[in-house]
């Protein structure tokens, strides 16, 4: 007999409709501290360049210090809601230190460096818990819809949060701005706390932390198809990093786009991420996780690739480049969502929260790497030989994908 909560449309489900709204508040207000964090630092705090720059790193250091280990602590718990709900009072509190240091007039740029190494530490245990709760919330059969409907309010915060944080900081100046993102937090924990499905994780039985954390760094380089993923996550990435490292620069300096076209290139990315959300969950019905991630990693290059090609008037630079931007925000959405599907489909349950981890670690980490790489070449070898550069390695995408077992399409996928 089917559950009666398998045969309610997701969006009539009133736990995940708490849940998705609790991410795209704290998504959003996320977008506004990304903005509002920087500016402070550097117009009202007078941060140095490598001031800045660890401002920058400290946000993904976390990923790397306790990424492994917070895996290795969502399979231990028989709750996962109460730790969610704890981080994010925890960045709520950090994130409102921040105007009132600067009222008492006690804001230096290590207290916004500390706090958002706080927040950062809260979101790495955030998402590893997360991750296995969504199995609590939505039934097997809809876990793709509510991965793609995540993946919309990501895509719904790029686009939309910039400019509520560019307001916000012309109406009550940075410090304040950052405000928003202290009740962001607040309001998706109450969302959080009023999720009523109850939790039936079975806890992992402790054995030490480190032979847990080995437990899933061999789940996922045992697996076939967890190695495929990883790998193919780490690439695209690692590159992307490399491209995103210069892009402004070549953007404004090499092929001469104004600013505000350069943000709208920005903005159609996640226009195509929203499009990708809302379509995914319906070319999955049709195609399968398997074929979707095998078509999506033939269109990762093409952003690399228009953009190392630009030339001409400015308005068809633009008109490219964002016609590129759409492309490769629905490509990333279509692979990001199916990837996730696809580790929920293949990871046991007891070891959920430690691939999870293990791919947020790697999948993650490797973007600080992938930015001093491309500020790296950049340097020495100039903007447009980096973009084929990162064109040419992207390519490896596909191998990882195509020379998986991914590659074999169920009787449904190979219509």
């Amino acid at each position: 007999m089917i559950p009666v909560f398998q045969q309610v449309p997701l969006k009539k489900q009133r736990d995940y409709r708490l849940l998705l709204s609790a991410r795209a508040v704290s998504e959003t207000g996320a977008e506004v501290s990304r903005l509002a964090i920087p500016l402070t630092a550097a117009i009202l705090l007078g941060a140095s360049p490598v001031q800045m720059g660890i401002l920058t790193a400290v946000t993904s250091l976390p990923y790397l210090l306790i990424g492994l280990q917070a895996g290795a602590i969502a399979d231990r718990l028989g709750r996962h809601r109460p730790v969610m709900i704890a981080c994010e009072v925890i960045s709520a509190a950090a994130m409102a230190t921040i105007p009132a240091a600067w009222i008492a007039g006690l804001l230096t740029v290590p207290w916004l460096i500390a706090m958002a190494f706080v927040v950062g530490t809260c979101s790495v245990i955030f998402r590893a818990v997360n991750f296995p709760h969504l199995v609590t919330v939505v039934h097997e059969s809809q876990r793709t819809e509510a991965l793609a409907g995540f993946q919309s309010a990501y895509a719904l915060a790029s686009v939309g949060g910039p400019g509520l944080a560019g307001l916000l900081v012309q109406l009550v100046t940075a410090p304040f701005a950052i405000l928003a993102d202290a009740v962001s937090f607040l309001v998706s924990a109450f969302l959080i706390r009023r999720i009523a499905a109850p939790e039936n994780h079975t806890p992992a039985p402790p054995r030490g932390m480190w032979i847990e954390v080995r437990e899933g760094l061999h789940a996922v380089v045992r697996h076939p198809t967890l190695r495929a993923l990883c790998g193919c996550g780490i690439t695209i990435n690692f590159f992307g990093s490399v491209y995103m490292a210069l892009f402004v620069l070549y953007a404004l300096d090499v092929i001469g786009l104004p600013a505000g076209l350069v943000g709208g290139i920005t903005a159609f990315f996640g226009v195509g991420g929203l499009v990708g959300a809302a379509v995914t969950p319906r070319l999955v019905r049709r195609f399968g996780e398997n074929r979707m991630l095998a078509y999506s990693v033939l269109l990762f290059p093409i952003d690399f690739v228009v953009a190392a090609l630009a030339s001409g008037p400015v308005w068809g630079k633009f008109l490219l480049m964002s016609a590129s931007a759409l492309i490769s925000g629905m490509a990333v959405v279509f692979f990001a969502v199916c990837m996730g599907a696809v580790t929920l489909r293949e990871t046991p349950a007891e070891l959920m929260g430690r691939v999870n981890a293990t791919l947020t670690f790697t999948i993650q980490g490797v973007l600080t790497f992938g930015g001093l790489t491309g500020g790296l070449l950049g340097s020495l070898l100039g903007l447009r030989p980096v973009l084929w550069i990162g064109a040419v390695g992207v390519l490896l995408t596909i191998p990882w994908i195509w020379l998986s077992p991914l590659r074999h399409f169920s009787p449904r996928e190979a219509r």
